[in-house]
């Protein structure tokens, strides 16, 4: 069973905890996390979902996403679903997201990290990932207007591109 920590409208944290899957209250908060990994090319990281999946099955997203569960921190547990999901370990101790996008029910945390990561060493999650793959931007572009990629914003990926350059400056010092 996940539990989430719920946190109200100033991402405070509250007393209270919410199970996976059920309703929240009204004004009730919890916290996702996206980690957007890119290689020196400028390429992200994308997953395919498993088929299986409730939301959004076999489409494409990006690099890793996932909710916190209780106790995390974000950069704990953008850590935990980049291990979980597709077997890196990424050290994010210290580190702030990039950006945060608030929705209905909550707050994405988004982090840009650079990595020159071979992914045939990658050991993917079976119950939520089908595969990997490197894209640039017009792929992801091309993949939304096809309908193969999870329903974002264009700008949302366009922004997340034009940041990229301050995860592929600081990756040479975090390898």
């Amino acid at each position: 069973m996940e539990l989430w920590d719920i946190y109200d409208a100033e991402r405070q944290k509250t007393e209270r905890v919410a199970k996976r899957g059920e309703a929240l209250g009204s004004g009730d908060m919890h916290l996702v996390v996206h980690i957007c990994i890119f290689n020196s090319k400028g390429e992200m990281l994308i997953q395919q979902r498993q088929s299986h999946r409730d939301k959004f099955p076999d489409m494409w997203d990006v690099t890793v996403g996932g909710s916190a569960l209780k106790g995390e921190t974000s950069a704990q547990a953008a850590q935990r679903e980049t291990l979980e999901e597709i077997g890196y370990t990424l050290a994010l101790t210290g580190q702030r997201p990039h950006f945060t996008v608030n929705f209905d029910h909550g707050f994405d945390d988004f982090y840009l990290v650079g990595r020159d990561i071979d992914i045939s060493t990658l050991k993917l999650q079976q119950e939520e990932v089908k595969t990997v793959k490197w894209a640039a931007r017009e792929e992801i572009h091309q993949m939304m207007k096809n309908g193969e990629f999870i329903p974002r914003y264009k700008s949302l990926v366009d922004m997340i591109f034009d940041m990229q350059g301050r995860a592929i400056g600081a990756f040479c010092e975090n390898k």
